[in-house]
Formats: C-alpha cells, sequence, structure tokens
C-alpha cells in the first residue's frame, strides 16, 4: 500500500445479534490476491443495513462493518500486482483487520442537520469486472481491462460468486451458494477503506457527485432487478408497494421505459415525491386501476395479500426486500387465480448492474440524496428505521 495510507482506521461495526453499531478502530484492511483497497468517498445506507444491525438477518461474522452502496477510488492492488478476480466466496481472508480485537468505543448519536441534494451525472460508470457469461470482458477484469490504482469504483451487494456451479454457469449468480456480499461477510464501507475483488467492483464517473452515485450501486441496481423480475408489458401498469431509496429510482427507470408507475405508501413526504418524479398517483391505500405487476418494497409481509388482489389477469407481484415479515393466509380466488404470480428477487448478478448503469446514463435519475457525516451513521440507520428518510440516506466518508 502507498506511504500515504494510513496503518489504522475509525469504522462502524454491528454488535449483532445485539442491535446496534459501535465505532471501533481497527487496522486498515490490506487486499488480497485479486482484491482492491478503495478509499472510500461515501456509502449509502440500505434497509438490509438496518436488517442486519436489528438483528432481522443473523450475523455471519462478528462486528461487521456494514454498507455495500460505496463509491470511492482504488489506492493499492493485491499482492499478485493485478487486479484479477477472486474465485473464492468464503470470508474469513476478505479483510485486513480482525474485527474480534478490535477496540471498540460506544456511539452517541449526533444532531447534524440533514439536507438533499438531487441529480445524478450523466455517465454512472461502465460496469464491473467479467462474469463468466460476459463475452465482453475477460475473467479477472472490468470490462474494459485491469483496474488501476486511481481509478474511481463502486463496492456493491454482491462480492463474490464461485464461478463454478450450475448457477453461474447458466447466468444466475445471484443465486451461487457460494456467494457473499459486501457487508455481511466481509466489513463494508462505513470505514475510510474497504477491499474488495477487483472483478466485482464498477467503474464510476471520475466527476458526479458521490452522494449522488452510491445510491446506484444497490438501490437502483436491486430495483432494476426487481422490475424485471416483475415481467412488465410494454406500457405497462406498475404499483409500487413503499417508496424509499429503491423505489424512487426504480419509478424513474420504469417510467423512462414508458410505463405507468402508482406508488401506495403512509408517508405523505414519499407520495408528494412520488408525484414529483411523475407517478400516476399516488395514496396510502390502493392504486387507482388494475396493475400488470407490482413491487413490494416495503419489508411488511401483510401488503402481500393486498398487493395480489390489486393486481390485474395474469400480472406479477416481486418481492424486493432479503427479509420481510410474515405473510398472511392467501386466499387462491381472491390473491392468485387468473395466473396472478408471486415471486422474490434474490440480490443481483453482475449483468444486473451493466444494465442499470448503463440505463441511469442514457437516463440520469434525479437522485434525492440525503447526507451525513459518517459520525452520524447510526442516526441515518434510525431514521430510515423510522421512515424519516425522504429519498436516500448517504454517510460521507471522505
Amino acid at each position: 500500500m502507498g506511504s500515504d495510507t494510513p496503518s489504522l482506521m475509525r469504522a462502524w461495526a454491528a454488535t449483532a445479534p445485539r442491535p446496534g453499531m459501535v465505532l471501533t478502530e481497527r487496522p486498515v484492511p490490506v487486499p488480497g490476491p485479486g482484491e482492491v483497497l478503495v478509499e472510500v468517498e461515501a456509502c449509502g445506507v440500505c434497509r438490509t443495513d438496518l436488517h442486519l444491525t436489528q438483528g432481522d438477518l443473523p450475523p455471519h461474522r462478528p462486528l461487521t462493518t456494514p454498507g455495500h452502496q460505496v463509491v470511492g477510488r482504488v489506492v493499492a492492488l493485491g499482492p499478485d500486482g493485478e487486479a484479477a478476480t477472486t474465485r473464492t466466496a468464503t470470508a474469513d481472508h476478505t479483510t485486513g483487520a480482525n474485527p474480534a480485537t478490535a477496540t471498540t468505543h460506544t456511539i452517541a448519536a449526533g444532531h447534524a442537520t440533514t439536507t438533499t441534494h438531487t441529480g445524478v451525472a450523466d455517465h454512472a460508470g461502465g460496469g464491473p469486472a467479467a462474469d463468466p457469461t460476459d463475452h465482453e470482458a475477460t475473467a479477472g477484469h472490468t470490462a474494459g481491462g485491469p483496474v488501476a490504482v486511481g481509478e474511481r469504483v463502486g463496492v456493491a451487494w454482491l462480492r463474490s460468486t464461485c464461478g463454478r456451479c450450475r448457477y453461474c454457469l447458466r447466468g444466475d449468480e445471484n443465486l451461487c451458494p457460494a456467494s457473499a456480499y459486501t457487508g455481511w461477510d466481509a466489513d463494508g464501507g462505513y470505514a475510510p477503506y474497504v477491499t474488495a475483488p477487483a472483478g466485482y467492483v464498477y467503474r464510476l464517473d471520475d466527476d458526479a457527485p458521490a452522494e449522488r452515485l452510491a445510491p446506484l450501486l444497490c438501490a437502483g441496481i436491486i430495483g432494476y432487478r426487481a422490475l424485471l423480475r416483475a415481467e412488465l408489458p410494454p406500457r405497462g401498469r406498475l404499483g409500487l408497494y413503499g417508496f424509499g431509496a429503491s423505489a424512487h429510482l426504480t419509478a424513474q427507470a420504469a417510467l423512462a421505459q414508458g410505463h405507468t408507475v402508482h406508488v401506495v405508501t403512509r408517508s405523505a413526504a414519499a407520495r408528494e415525491l412520488a408525484l414529483g418524479l411523475g407517478a400516476a398517483s399516488a395514496s396510502g391505500d390502493a392504486p387507482p386501476e388494475p396493475l400488470d405487476a407490482a413491487i413490494l418494497f416495503a419489508p411488511a409481509g401483510e401488503l402481500v395479500p393486498r398487493a395480489l388482489e390489486a393486481l390485474d389477469r395474469g400480472g406479477t407481484l416481486a418481492v424486493a426486500g432479503i427479509h420481510l415479515s410474515e405473510i398472511p393466509a392467501l386466499d387462491y380466488d381472491r390473491h392468485l387465480f387468473e395466473e396472478r404470480t408471486l415471486r422474490s428477487v434474490t440480490a443481483n448478478t453482475r449483468a444486473d448492474g451493466r444494465a442499470y448503469l448503463r440505463l441511469s446514463a442514457e437516463h440520469p435519475p434525479d437522485v434525492r440524496a440525503v447526507p451525513y457525516a459518517f459520525e452520524d451513521a447510526a442516526r441515518a440507520l434510525d431514521d430510515l428505521a423510522k421512515d424519516q428518510v425522504s429519498g436516500a440516506a448517504v454517510v460521507m466518508i471522505g
């Protein structure tokens, strides 16, 4: 690593299974073979981070640093000197710091003013490294060649896959049983530095504000995959249940493709935002017409029957979250008959990421970023839990 890289850093760490986060001091991670070290500018706040810090999702390792919407610059390569893809999916070597020996300090939430920025760069990135089904790139390199020191990149949720199983080989790497995830299996971006396999990072625009790029890396990508899973017909009628970071980007992607969007959310501020972004309707109850497809973003299982009942014949409901509360009993005639479909969304492939970043470059979304200081990361999660973030929360690091 370069002489300017410090040996120690402060990093947030989840205390799961006990809810919450603590601020720790730990060594700056060292990139392994095929990895890069990224100096973090900003990291988006995702509801998955909330599930991890509140114990809704089981911890995969102790004191893991959350965050998987990371924008930063490559400051070092692994010891092989070339940013080649890491094929292992195990997590025991994925950070240079040992969280079990890190010094921890309890934190108090700050009271910084929350502000909103709008807009996004015209070019959101050239895409991540090769996957086994990508004929435009070679294994171990991002599309366009190896990652180099100084390049601006994004580190997203999918950290690694085996590349050999039946799912990887058929292009469904998001279903790989050996997949690993940033901020769950390895330390994430609520820290000044993070390591990542070079084959799983995305090249990003050099000039766009970091807070406008960060939400694209999960909120945008997973919303895009949910949109694919919803199988909207041309100029279809789409319902979005919940309207946070991912939904506000997904709505714009759907509108760019010529669809009609109806939003259902209990938040008055979110309804106002939805209408401002071009939604045909926004209510706290039900859409005004039958839907060809719907996406459930809210982690509320009780909404599933309502969303299914609002579908037209042959419609599809895609559930976008990694965690969902219990779903009530379904009535076959009311909720499923006439070929209505209920399906889940599991992570994303790198091809999804490339496709969404291309779409966002062609149709730049109005990213409603709500920045928080690094010291206020815990407050950002608390605000998200209370539905007090209108848009996408982003922790500013560098």
